[in-house]
């Protein structure tokens, strides 16, 4: 379920988004122009190891601390790259544009951070190294369920090879996107995780951090005048509802 627009509307640039993306880019393209030998000695030092800071390897290798900001800056391939960014790029916008800048700045920080936790403390002893703006990401998704629940997402189902497009609420979508990391990450405690995969519990944690943090982090309406319901994209009002009901103030 790839989300492929959404309806929320913005007043401002998301300069935040745009150099987070291109920090992520930027970032990749160092980790591909490294030899395998040099790449694998890099993420030991960037990405995190949750056992260098909980598990067997803190007394031999002890974790920097600086990997649980390092890490949500690497990926594992094109792939992971494009999916994140592509996420980040629908959902950060209309984040961005009712936090401010220098505060979406810090609160997808924040999320990444506690993504990176709550994946140590949930694989303590792995030795694979995570990496990914997957977590942060999962904040921003949370924010913006919580700020815009009524918004119409359009997603991407495919059905083998073919792509089904359908409209759905914003809130619809984050519960049936956190049940999908969920259900997972709870069938995942307890077992091997050095055997890599997805960082269930990253997705998790920093999807419960944006949600619990974006009535917090919004700004007021006296810093952020409301949209008129004209200022919308055309048939939805600015907070992403359909035209024709009343709710919160975009």
């Amino acid at each position: 379920m790839l989300p492929y627009q959404d309806s929320v509307a913005t007043r401002y640039p998301p300069v935040v988004v745009w150099l987070l993306i291109a920090a992520c880019v930027l970032a990749f393209l160092h980790q591909v122009s490294l030899p395998p030998r040099i790449l694998e000695v890099f993420l030991f030092h960037y990405a995190l190891v949750p056992a260098r800071f909980l598990g067997d390897l803190r007394s031999v290798a002890p974790g920097d601390p600086v990997v649980f900001l390092t890490n949500m800056f690497l990926h594992g391939g094109w792939l992971h790259l494009i999916l994140n960014m592509w996420t980040l790029w629908i959902f950060g916008p209309a984040v961005e544009d009712r936090l401010g800048s220098g505060r979406f700045l810090a609160f997808y920080l924040v999320c990444g951070l506690a993504a990176g936790l709550a994946h140590a403390f949930a694989n303590p002893d792995s030795v694979v190294p995570a990496l990914g703006a997957s977590g942060a990401i999962a904040g921003v998704i949370g924010c913006y369920a919580r700020m815009f629940p009524a918004a119409r997402l359009v997603v991407m189902i495919p059905i083998v090879i073919i792509p089904i497009f359908v409209e759905v609420r914003a809130a619809v979508f984050a519960l049936v996107w956190f049940a999908m990391q969920a259900v997972p990450g709870l069938l995942s405690l307890g077992q091997d995780a050095d055997a890599g995969g997805i960082a269930w519990w990253a997705h998790i944690g920093g999807f419960a951090a944006g949600w619990l943090l974006a009535p917090l982090v919004r700004r007021s309406r006296r810093r952020y005048r409301p949209h008129y319901r004209d200022e919308g994209i055309y048939g939805f009002l600015p907070d992403g509802r359909r035209s024709g009901g009343r709710g919160p103030w975009g």
